[in-house]
């Protein structure tokens, strides 16, 4: 696909918001997909003022490998909504940002527990080394999942 007409891309970006799920898919799977350079388009949705379009804009930027982004994604990760910045500390792991490695550690701390699994898997994705009392606080977790990538970690 190649689009790079702006009011296409514009209705294209609003389905990120749609309250179905496959719409959004849909939305999604064609913004990773276009073959045009939308790096730009994509990254000004990132101040965008719904929550959907700003994680799943991240998320899309990750698949593309729109390393160019990092900074404006790292701004997500102080977002109000925790399912924003859940996808901006997963799409900073995905596009391996290692100048992002102090959020992750600090993000284990979040309120929000998928926020927590964004950050400790990006910490096992890029090898990233934690102290052992962060590991004691993230075990702490009563979670299947955490406990599983607890695991994993190599300290």
């Amino acid at each position: 696909m190649k689009i790079d007409d702006p009011k296409i891309l514009e209705k294209i970006i609003v389905k990120l918001d749609d309250n179905d799920i496959q719409v959004r898919g849909e939305a999604f799977s064609s913004l990773v997909l276009n073959e045009n350079e939308i790096s730009n388009f994509l990254i000004k949705n990132l101040n965008s003022a719904s929550k959907n379009i700003r994680g799943f804009t991240s998320l899309i930027l990750a698949n593309r490998n729109e390393k160019s982004a990092i900074a404006e994604i790292i701004k997500l990760v102080k977002d109000e909504r925790s399912s924003v910045r859940s996808c901006a500390i997963g799409s900073l792991g995905f596009l391996k940002a290692f100048e992002a490695k102090e959020i992750f550690i600090q993000s284990l701390l979040d309120s929000n527990l998928e926020v927590k699994k964004s950050a400790l898997k990006a910490i096992i994705d890029l090898d990233i080394k934690i102290s052992d009392e962060a590991v004691i606080e993230i075990s702490k977790e009563k979670d299947h999942e955490i406990k599983k990538l607890v695991s994993k970690l190599k300290r």
